[in-house]
């Protein structure tokens, strides 16, 4: 019965995972002021890694929330926070660099600016869920 149990359990976080990989997705995408996954499908990798980013730190904010908690409504809760947290870090980089508008880079394909968005968006979310613990 255990068994049966856990493999429910494996199932609902599967399934919750990609919800919120899929909201996670939409809300990022209204940041950009370019379509997301047009860009990916026509081969943008700046666009690619900039969005990939977003979903492994928002991966990395509900693995740690989970395993500290064991709850799915604070994985939901945290999750939605943790979108929250790295929209606004995407906005707060945007900011801070001045030189550059970060979109308009990515949107051209500049994979460093992109590389480096990636950095800051992975070790938040890491931050961000090692506080979550």
């Amino acid at each position: 019965m255990n068994g049966m149990i856990d493999l429910l359990n494996v199932g609902i976080g599967v399934i919750l995972t990609l919800l919120i990989l899929h909201i996670g997705t939409f809300v990022f995408s209204k940041l950009t002021k370019f379509d997301d996954l047009k860009e990916i499908q026509n081969g943008n990798e700046a666009a690619g890694i900039y969005l990939g980013s977003k979903l492994i730190g928002l991966s990395i904010i509900m693995a740690m929330v989970s395993y500290s908690s064991h709850s799915w409504m604070a994985m939901i809760i945290w999750s939605v926070v943790g979108m929250l947290t790295l929209s606004l870090v995407y906005l707060l980089f945007d900011f801070l660099t001045p030189k550059f508008k970060v979109c308009d880079e990515i949107a051209k394909g500049n994979k460093a600016v992109a590389q480096l968005l990636r950095a800051v968006i992975i070790g938040t979310s890491i931050v961000l869920g090692t506080i979550l613990m």
